[in-house]
Order: C-alpha cells, then sequence, then structure tokens
C-alpha cells in the first residue's frame, strides 16, 4: 500500500488514477479538498476497493501519523502543495503553511513512523517529494536548462515556499536518514487541470468567446510536460531512485506562451470552428505582467534518463491536442470545477 497526499489535485489526481489503473496496489488518498482539489477527478474510483480517500490536511500531523500506523504504507508520495503563483502573490501565507508547515509536520509523522519499522519494511521505505523548476529561480536565453545541481534562487512566494520545502526533506535525510527521494518538474499540463492556469484557462475562455489574457509579450518559456508522462517518472523514480538524490522531469518542450496559445487556438478552430467563422486568435489580448514574472524555466532531464531510463512520451504537438480533445470531451468536469469562487478569482486577476 502506498499514501498519496494531494491526491485529488490535478498532478495527484493524475497519478492516483494512473496508479490504480496499472498496479493492484491499493492506495491511501489524503486530500484537504480546497479550491483545486476535486473528487470528480477521481469519480471513476468510487467503487473502487483499493483507493480508500480522506479528507484531511498535512498540517495534521495526528491525522498522518494515525493513517501510517493504521495502514503501514511502503511509501508516501506528496504532492499536497499550493502551487499557483498568483495565488502566492496576493496571498503568500497559505503557501508558507501548507509548503513549509505542512512538510514539516508530514515528515515528522512519517520520520516517527519509519523508525518504529524494521528489517526489510524499514530499508524499502521510501518518501517521494515532489517539487517544481521554479525553486531554481530563472533562466537568460542562451542559458543551460535547469540541472539537479543548479543553485536555488527563487522568485515568487510560491517558488519560495517549495524551495524551503525541498530543503526540509533534504534535511531530513542527511540528519535522521529518512530515505527521501525528491523530483523537480517543469510545467504540466493534461486532463482535469483546474482551469486558472494557463492552457486550461486559454482552452475554457476561448469556447466561452472570452478574451485569452497574455502577460506582458507572451515570451515568456516554459518546458512543458504532460501530466502522463510525469506520472510515469514518478512511479519510476520511487521505484528505482537512490534515497536522497534529486531528480529532474522534463518534457524537452519549450515554448514560449504566446506559441502555446496559438497552438490552442489552432486545434480549436479544426476540432470545435467558431459559429462566426472567426478565427480563435482573434480573442488574445495582453494584458501588465505580472510581479516578478520569471522570463524562462528549462530542464535537463538526462539524469533521469541516464539513471532510470525514462523519457517522456509525449511530444509537445501530441500532447497538447490530447489535451485540448480532453477538455472538449469532459464539459460535465468543466462545469462542476468552475464555482462560483473560481469565477470571481478570475476576474480579480485578469480584471484589469
Amino acid at each position: 500500500m502506498i499514501l498519496v497526499t494531494g491526491g485529488a489535485g490535478f498532478i495527484g489526481g493524475n497519478f492516483v488514477l494512473d496508479w490504480l489503473a496499472g498496479s493492484n496496489e491499493p492506495v491511501i488518498n489524503l486530500d484537504k479538498l480546497t479550491y483545486a482539489g476535486n473528487l470528480d477527478t477521481l469519480a471513476s474510483l468510487k467503487d473502487v476497493p483499493r483507493h480508500l480517500f480522506v479528507r484531511g490536511d498535512i498540517c495534521d500531523r495526528e491525522l498522518v501519523a494515525r493513517l501510517l500506523a493504521e495502514h503501514k504504507p511502503r511509501a508516501v508520495i506528496n504532492f499536497a502543495a499550493e502551487s499557483h503563483v498568483d495565488r502566492s502573490i496576493h496571498g503568500p501565507g497559505e503557501f508558507i503553511q501548507t509548503n513549509v508547515v505542512g512538510t514539516f509536520n508530514l515528515l515528522e509523522a512519517v520520520r516517527g513512523y519509519w523508525n518504529e519499522l524494521s528489517g526489510e519494511a524499514k530499508q524499502t521505505f521510501r518518501f517521494l517529494h515532489v517539487s517544481t523548476d521554479e525553486v531554481y529561480g530563472t533562466l537568460s536565453p542562451d542559458d543551460a536548462p535547469f540541472a539537479e545541481t543548479h543553485p536555488y534562487e527563487p522568485n515568487s512566494p510560491y517558488s519560495a515556499s517549495k524551495a524551503a520545502s525541498d530543503h526540509l526533506v533534504r534535511a531530513w535525510h542527511h540528519t535522521y536518514g529518512l530515505p527521501v527521494l525528491t523530483t523537480n518538474c517543469s510545467n504540466n499540463y493534461g486532463p482535469y487541470h483546474f482551469p486558472e492556469k494557463l492552457i486550461p484557462l486559454m482552452i475554457l475562455n476561448a469556447l466561452a468567446g472570452k478574451l485569452l489574457p497574455i502577460y506582458g509579450d507572451g515570451q515568456q518559456v516554459r518546458d512543458w510536460l504532460y501530466v502522463k508522462d510525469h506520472c510515469a517518472a514518478i512511479r519510476r523514480v520511487l521505484e528505482a531512485g537512490t534515497p536522497g538524490e534529486t531528480y529532474n522531469v522534463g518534457g524537452w518542450n519549450e515554448k514560449p506562451n504566446l506559441e502555446v496559445i496559438h497552438t490552442i487556438c489552432t486545434i480549436l478552430d479544426e476540432l470545435k470552428p467558431r459559429a462566426d467563422g472567426k478565427r480563435y486568435a482573434s480573442q488574445i489580448t495582453f494584458v501588465q505582467d505580472r510581479s516578478g514574472h520569471d522570463r524562462r524555466y528549462a530542464i535537463d532531464a538526462r539524469k533521469l534518463e541516464r539513471e532510470l531510463g525514462w523519457k517522456p512520451a509525449e511530444t509537445f504537438d501530441s500532447g497538447i491536442r490530447k489535451t485540448v480533445a480532453w477538455y472538449l470531451d469532459n464539459q460535465d468536469w468543466v462545469r462542476n470545477v468552475t464555482s462560483g469562487a473560481y469565477r470571481d478569482w478570475v476576474a480579480t486577476q485578469y480584471g484589469a
């Protein structure tokens, strides 16, 4: 059995679905169900006995300790995090609480559990911490991609809180011997993505006939990773990664935001043309850039390929087409997730 935290969110939910589709091993799924946690993502698991959902917070050390003692998982995979840069700028406190304090409490509960194990159970136990490339800061156009040895230079409250959590995980390995693994991924996209992030926001705004807001000049570059490729990488790191090591997970797909949006518009023009015959790209508009917006992220994932044999299966062209098609085919999920609170947030963030 494994324990997954944040397993009703975007990446965690995809991981739980993929895990149970490809393995008979049960999952304990702990999620606080904040605005981005959505049980509709896990609707297909409603009658699957190998999936036990528990609503709870990783800050609740007693709850985590009780789940560990009762179910005795062989591994903990930590997806639980506040993850939206814009929201961290407007309200950094929640990011410190979940990403820093929550990770600390989770580590302490896991350390207590691990110390009580013995023999093979103790030797094979793993704590896998899922993090982001944003902890490394920003790159210039000609800089080499982020390797695992790149210094930490976070520039937003979100990335600073994730950097702090990474440091805690590292310290618990070196100080207490806890067998940890850390993955730092590039920008994920794919099914079940909450529509505040760039790709799902653009798809849904386009279909609704709304403007497609682009920060600044739209030339911010990101490395795009299809979420199911990310899930496969995490499974591989859990299976064969060396305790104490960090593995970067990237898609080898550097794209400026403006190119990503034009690609989405072109696919929508093909799959669901506008009734008036116009192109979706006519909805693009430029808005004031956000504070401290990092210019470029890029991941060097050669260590993961060299040591563990993983590389992404999807190109950006294949992954983005699958993503657009998924949103077109899953409008019920979209309607349920886009609550009034979400609409208020988008109006506040992009209203100007």
